[in-house]
């Protein structure tokens, strides 16, 4: 399948302290123009962290998988409404009702907003998925979270890259889809379960890749995403 979208790259911006993620965009520059704060980074620096990188001209996306009671999920979708955010996640296992309520804080506070909804985490496979009784594959239990999703409202789904083709050719190329646990050619897997390479991910029809460890961790950083950017680009 070909993407008719181009493919972004997203920064996983996963350091321990903000001397240390501002120093890295200081190395990044102009390589990478998304950069993703996830739970870590904004519980440790909160919501100045998040304007403070915007400010930078870098594309935010908050990865804080937000999975609670309706009422809650849509009141911090109101919160995350006043910050300059593009792209939010939240756990599709939330149920539709999280799902829709969180949307239509989304259309009242900041349409530009782009909702997320993670399937099955890349960390996870389909011996950890029977162990939480659910005995669909995974696959299958991606699909169906999407189909859940999407009927919901929200604009797009975080999942594997291994699921990126039956996604695609189920829903077609309207949804938003970002793809984690991607390693580039002789990266180390780490904790991640289903991974592909930035190439792989872009032809099978991904819009954004999510790249951490394999840029944080380069002798020369800037020059790696550069690297994954033309890839993918």
């Amino acid at each position: 399948m070909t993407n008719p979208v181009p493919c972004q790259l997203i920064l996983a911006l996963d350091l321990e302290t903000r001397e240390e993620a501002l120093a890295m965009l200081d190395c990044l520059g102009d390589s990478i123009k998304w950069v993703k704060i996830g739970l870590q980074m904004f519980t440790a620096h909160g919501p100045e962290f998040v304007r403070e990188i915007a400010g930078r001209d870098y594309k935010v996306f908050l990865d804080l998988k937000l999975h609670d009671i309706p009422n809650t999920v849509s009141k911090t979708v109101k919160s995350i409404a006043t910050l300059p955010v593009e792209l939010l996640t939240l756990h599709a296992s939330g149920g539709s009702e999280m799902l829709q309520w969180a949307n239509q804080a989304r259309s009242d506070y900041s349409a530009q907003l782009n909702l997320l909804a993670v399937t099955v985490l890349t960390s996870m496979n389909e011996a950890q998925l029977h162990s939480l009784n659910v005995q669909k594959t995974t696959e299958e239990q991606v699909l169906h979270l999407a189909d859940m999703t999407l009927r919901s409202g929200i604009q797009g789904l975080v999942c594997s890259s291994l699921e990126l083709a039956p996604l695609r050719d189920r829903f077609g190329h309207n949804p938003i889809i970002v793809t984690p646990g991607i390693r580039p050619t002789g990266s180390f897997k780490d904790e991640q379960k289903r991974v592909m390479t930035p190439a792989a991910a872009a032809a099978a029809g991904s819009n954004f890749i999510v790249v951490g460890r394999p840029i944080l961790k380069s002798d020369n950083p800037a020059a790696t995403a550069r690297a994954i950017r033309l890839e993918i680009e």
